[in-house]
């Protein structure tokens, strides 16, 4: 339920870390801060990515972090920023969620004068800006190279789960390519996030590559439904016949992408890890009195299998050496912010 990340307060003067007079209050009293992480999401490589994100830009600011897991039970989730207002935290991130379940609990928080970020999760509620990863752009880009591979004429299965607010971004943006492209098809549409989420898409899309033998290119913008794909496109043996493409991306992710003859041939990402770091740096603008900007936008970037080959990239590290938007993302900063250690 309750983790406190590293040491139960996360202090000042350790490698990478800011010394607390160098920093404007709230931040210059050593371990005076405290802020909570209420997770919707937590399964799989992007959210491990994230988390580990949010505890570096937390320790290198010395401030106390407390994460809390619902695990996809929204009423959990709710009833856990409660409890991070009972606890008198200073700031609370929610990270992804149902906008009807956590609409009431973010503006509990608000009225308590906690300052408070999303997320990838629509609160509506403009006293608390969005962390997003331009969503739509992550779609589009995906998309857009899924075209420039199959032509305009395909038949693509998708995968999609309404109401998570990143997946519906993306939906608009294959709800437009095909708009704009007649001749693409939709065979079929599945998806779930039942956990572990890979191993369920998978079930589905064995049946769904069963009955539809004519799909030859899946849209699965989140790469657990990717991941699933995969699994069900490799056992029916058609790599060769079959094209994914994703969002979001892990070391992981770039094993099966460089795996012989692997199905998928593209995902849009940005790095989990800097997005987390983006989101703690926007909560700790708002606790030193500034005012972001509504929306907080991590820009993405297509990476295709193509890629990952030519440039030999075999994990994160590589891919943030290729690409330097991996490494950092010059969102949310400010001169007297210090930033992980890298």
């Amino acid at each position: 339920m309750l983790k406190l990340t590293g040491a139960a307060a996360l202090t000042l003067g350790m490698g990478g870390v800011a010394l607390a007079g160098d920093m404007p209050a709230p931040f210059d009293k050593a371990g005076e801060v405290k802020i909570a992480l209420v997770r919707y999401l937590s399964t799989g490589d992007f959210f491990q990515s994230y988390l580990s994100g949010v505890e570096t830009q937390a320790e290198a600011l010395g401030v106390d972090l407390r994460v809390f897991d619902s695990r996809q039970d929204a009423a959990l989730q709710a009833d856990m920023v409660d409890q991070a207002i009972a606890l008198g935290v200073d700031g609370i991130i929610i990270q992804h969620g149902l906008t009807e379940s956590m609409k009431d609990a973010a503006q509990r928080a608000v009225e308590a004068g906690i300052k408070v970020v999303a997320f990838d999760v629509n609160v509506e509620n403009t006293a608390i800006p969005q962390v997003e990863q331009s969503d739509y752009m992550l779609g589009k880009l995906a998309l857009e190279q899924a075209v420039v591979d199959n032509g305009d004429n395909f038949t693509a299965g998708y995968v999609y789960v309404p109401g998570i607010a990143p997946l519906d971004r993306r939906d608009v943006a294959w709800e437009d390519i095909k708009a704009a492209n007649p001749g693409i098809k939709q065979a079929a549409m599945f998806g779930t996030l039942d956990n572990p989420i890979a191993n369920s898409v998978a079930n589905q899309a064995r049946s769904v590559l069963q009955a539809n033998p004519n799909i030859n290119v899946i849209f699965a913008p989140y790469d657990e439904f990717a991941k699933g794909v995969k699994i069900a496109v490799d056992e029916a043996g058609l790599t060769s016949d079959i094209k994914i493409y994703s969002a979001d991306v892990s070391t992981a992710d770039i094993s099966a992408m460089r795996e012989p003859g692997s199905a998928w041939a593209a995902t849009v990402a940005t790095n989990p890890a800097v997005v987390g770091e983006v989101s703690v740096r926007t909560l700790a603008l708002m606790l030193a009195g500034e005012t972001p900007d509504a929306q907080v936008i991590v820009p993405p970037t297509l990476i295709t299998q193509d890629f990952l080959n030519a440039e030999d990239i075999k994990n994160m590290g590589d891919l943030g050496s290729k690409m330097p938007q991996f490494a950092h993302a010059d969102v949310s900063m400010a001169d007297w912010m210090p930033l992980p250690k890298r």
